[in-house]
């Protein structure tokens, strides 16, 4: 019998902020339960770490430049079947409950946000109770099926859809097996909307902050976090309840339950304020990624050191499920024969926020090991992320590195073959793209409002 997928997809989630990885800020009991009966790939990314990018790359299992999708709101066309279509297809009821963010705004302004999504734009998904976007979480909207009257989530979204999301695995009138993603919009910010009774968790405590946020972002990032943490509590509650449902259900040994994140956030470490994304450093790139299905892995956790980006989580689930991969798939198994050695980071248009940081259009790869970037002028960060976890010492200059960076160097150039990447200036691929117009790569460095600045594709020097 195929198993059931519950694909649980958080936003903005860093793999570092779970309790299982030794964060002593997140209260995650249930999330450290399920990774105490999952694989969890420590070196899960988020290689292009942008909602809109990121998310399209899981539904085709391709890279940005494939699908089209490589800055917010820009409409998903795809180029081949997508999971939700290649579930359907197989005979499974599909369903999407959540965030959406893919129907996109050609208007360059976020004028779709609040739209509703067209059918034939759900891309397989069934049972359909999702926005294209929203943040306001206690007044939160959602449009169902094919019906275009606006609804609205009781309460905080996340409790309200995982209670919809609980029904959809019980329903026992439907033998089908499910595939079912459930899309929370926390721990994106706003920061300090969850319910009271978790932000109560973090108004007299202390928050501890990671070694390498400065001493000026030091106030900033303990206010910023108090919320991400309350929002993190929440949903770990949520998730609890979920897999307290497969379990009622009497199928949970043969569901994969994949809990997972578009990408992280900077919070303050390097420098760089919360609520910005974008930044190839791991607190943005790493995202946590657990995948228990107990009749093929059983129910003693293991880690996997295996880099994995977002565009293998397509073919890796369907290979779990005994499905066909369309040929249009990038991504790669990696649970199969030949798992790979390395996972490509790419950021071919930076957004606003990168942009305000000096950041340009980069390119990079990611090993268990070591995280190396590329701009247009030549290498930029090196680290060995074993022995430099906080990622503050940059091995570039150093000549003892130099065997090391142009071993990566090579890699990174096998990637960028394997995937036609001709790593040209942003403004080359907004201008193909017709996106010259969009107001997220358009505004003033400087400016979080405004579209009146021109585009450079050189901004600054690289961040340090």
């Amino acid at each position: 019998m195929k198993p059931n997928v519950l694909f649980i997809l958080t936003d903005e989630w860093r793999a570092q902020s779970v309790g299982h990885a030794g964060d002593p800020n997140a209260r995650t009991p249930r999330i450290d339960a399920l990774a105490a009966e999952s694989v969890d790939f420590g070196n899960a990314i988020s290689g292009a770490p942008v909602c809109c990018p990121a998310r399209a790359s899981l539904l085709t299992g391709q890279y940005p430049l494939q699908h089209g999708v490589y800055i917010n709101d820009v409409e998903l066309k795809p180029k081949g079947p997508t999971l939700g279509e290649v579930y359907r297809e197989a005979g499974y009821r599909t369903g999407y409950i959540g965030k959406w963010h893919l129907h996109g705004s050609p208007d360059g302004r976020y004028g779709r946000r609040k739209d509703p999504v067209p059918r034939e734009k759900q891309f397989g998904f069934e049972h359909w109770k999702a926005a294209e976007c929203t943040h306001d979480y206690n007044e939160s909207f959602y449009y169902e099926g094919a019906d275009t009257e606006r609804k609205y989530w009781e309460g905080y979204d996340a409790e309200a859809q995982t209670t919809d999301a609980c029904a959809f695995i019980a329903d026992s009138d439907d033998q089908r097996p499910y595939f079912l993603v459930l899309s929370f919009g926390p721990p994106h910010f706003p920061l300090h909307t969850a319910p009271e009774r978790f932000r109560a968790l973090y108004e007299n405590t202390s928050i501890e902050l990671r070694g390498n946020v400065p001493p000026e972002m030091a106030e900033a990032s303990t206010e910023a976090l108090r919320g991400y943490y309350a929002h993190i509590a929440a949903l770990d509650e949520c998730v609890g309840r979920l897999l307290d449902a497969v379990e009622r259900s009497g199928s949970a040994e043969n569901t994969i339950v994949v809990f997972t994140s578009d990408h992280g956030d900077m919070m303050g470490s390097q420098g760089i304020q919360h609520d910005v994304k974008v930044c190839p450093w791991d607190e943005s790139v790493r995202v946590p990624l657990l995948v228990r299905y107990p009749q093929r892995f059983g129910r003693s956790g293991n880690r996997n050191p295996v880099p994995v980006n977002t565009p293998d989580l397509m073919p890796t689930l369907l290979g779990l499920s005994d499905l066909p991969v369309p040929d249009t798939v990038q991504g790669t198994d990696v649970l199969g024969a030949t798992p790979p050695s390395s996972a490509f980071i790419g950021m071919p248009v930076p957004i606003l926020w990168a942009r305000t940081y000096g950041i340009g259009e980069y390119r990079g790869v990611r090993t268990a090991r070591h995280t190396y970037i590329r701009t247009l002028q030549g290498p930029w960060l090196l680290y060995d992320n074993v022995e430099d976890p906080l990622q503050l010492h940059n091995l570039c200059d150093e000549p003892s590195s130099a065997p090391l960076l142009a071993d990566l160097d090579r890699q990174l150039d096998h990637w960028l073959t394997r995937l036609g990447d001709e790593f040209l200036p942003a403004e080359t691929y907004l201008h193909r793209g017709g996106l010259e117009h969009y107001s997220e790569v358009n505004n003033p460095v400087g400016s979080s409002t405004g579209p009146d600045g021109a585009w450079q594709s050189t901004m600054k020097e690289p961040a340090p």
